[in-house]
Formats: C-alpha cells, structure tokens, sequence
C-alpha cells in the first residue's frame, strides 16, 4: 500500500538524498582545494547535514501524515530499532575509544548508523510478521 504521505515522503526523500550527495562533493572539493577557514568555512561544513536533517524532518512529517496506524506503528518501532542501536553503538564505541581501544569515530557517522538500524528495523519485521504484514 502506497498512501499519499508515503509518496510524498518518499519524493521528498530522494530529492533531499540527491541534494545530500551534490552538497558533500561540492564542499568535498572545496576543502581539498585549498585551506579554508573563518566563517565561510563554517557554513561550507554544516551544508551536507542540512539535508540529512531535512530528511529527519520528512521522516516525521510522514509520520503526521500517514493515517493508517498500522503503518505508522511499524515505522515507529522501526524508528526505535533505529535509535537504540544507533545510540548502542556510539557508546560502545565511545567508551572504546575513551580508552584507547578504538580509533576516533566521527559523529556524523551515528547518521549513517541510524539509517542502517532503520534498515535493521525493517529486515525484523519482516522477519516477525512475514512479507505480507511488513509491506501492508
């Protein structure tokens, strides 16, 4: 079942994903060509997280949206899958780190360990409730 809120999520979501992309090679070469500092700098590393939040924002608009509860509960269990291992790892990882048994770990990456756990949610539904009940 393809709700209307799903649709628009899941445009909004590429084109948030493609501006994602675009944003973090421009600023990649605009690092790798020379030193930068200051203000401009600043406001060139904060522009590829601008549409990864935006894309958490699309998320819980879709969560108002969608008025089938059934589908809602899932994303939202998948949400929490996503949270607590995203947040599970980090401070593993942290206190690992804190002692000097694992390298630095940058914090943009808990970004990409949520989406994975947002993946991992899905995979457990499937799982739990079968093709037919995770794709309803």
């Amino acid at each position: 079942m393809n709700s209307a809120a799903r649709r628009r999520y899941n445009r909004s979501s590429l084109g948030l994903l493609s501006v994602y992309f675009v944003t973090l090679i421009g600023v990649s070469i605009f690092f790798n060509t020379g030193t930068r500092t200051g203000v401009i700098a600043y406001a060139a590393a904060t522009l590829p997280a601008l549409p990864v939040v935006g894309i958490f924002y699309a998320l819980g608009r879709y969560l108002v949206e969608e008025r089938d509860e059934y589908l809602r509960m899932l994303l939202i269990r998948r949400m929490l899958w996503a949270t607590g291992f995203a947040l599970s790892v980090a401070t593993v990882w942290g206190f690992l780190e804190r002692f000097g048994l694992a390298p630095h770990f940058d914090a943009y990456a808990v970004m990409i360990l949520w989406f994975f756990g947002l993946g991992l949610g899905a995979c457990i539904d499937w799982l739990i409730l079968g093709s037919s009940g995770a794709s309803r």
